[in-house]
């Protein structure tokens, strides 16, 4: 999913609780030679102010998400530096699909996209409502 930069996104108040501080690659230049190298056949969005959700499941989703290849876990992005398909624009935010694979801490890996994490950014617990309230 993506959204216009000018078309600002109110954060709502889930987005307030408490985060854990993250630290994604320091350059474009960096992030995109690690999507290149270790994903060469995978389209690859570079992405800045960035929110991993870790979402709150029971047991039993947990089984069901793990039974699919996925993790509970969705990236939120206010601001895409790039992407190699020119499926976003620059400045763009995002929301990616779930998990297959999260990398190092910089690389948050979909079926289809792997996101490169860069510059600061946090890691939050939400519900999979809450985090689909974001467009």
């Amino acid at each position: 999913m993506k959204g216009s930069p000018m078309a600002s996104v109110e954060e709502p108040d889930f987005m307030n609780g408490p985060r854990t501080p993250l630290e994604g690659l320091s350059s474009s230049s960096e992030a995109r030679a690690l999507a290149v190298e270790r994903f060469p056949k995978k389209p690859y969005c570079l992405v800045r102010d960035w929110t991993i959700f870790r979402i709150e499941v029971t047991r039993d989703e947990l089984f069901k998400c793990h039974a699919a290849g996925q993790l509970p876990m969705i990236l939120f992005a206010h601001n895409v530096a790039e992407d190699s398909q020119g499926r976003f624009e620059r400045g763009d935010w995002v929301r990616s699909s779930m998990c297959t694979g999260f990398h190092d801490g910089v690389a948050f890996e979909t079926r289809n996209s792997v996101y490169v994490l860069i510059g600061s950014g946090h890691e939050q617990l939400a519900s999979l409502k809450d985090v689909f309230s974001l467009f």
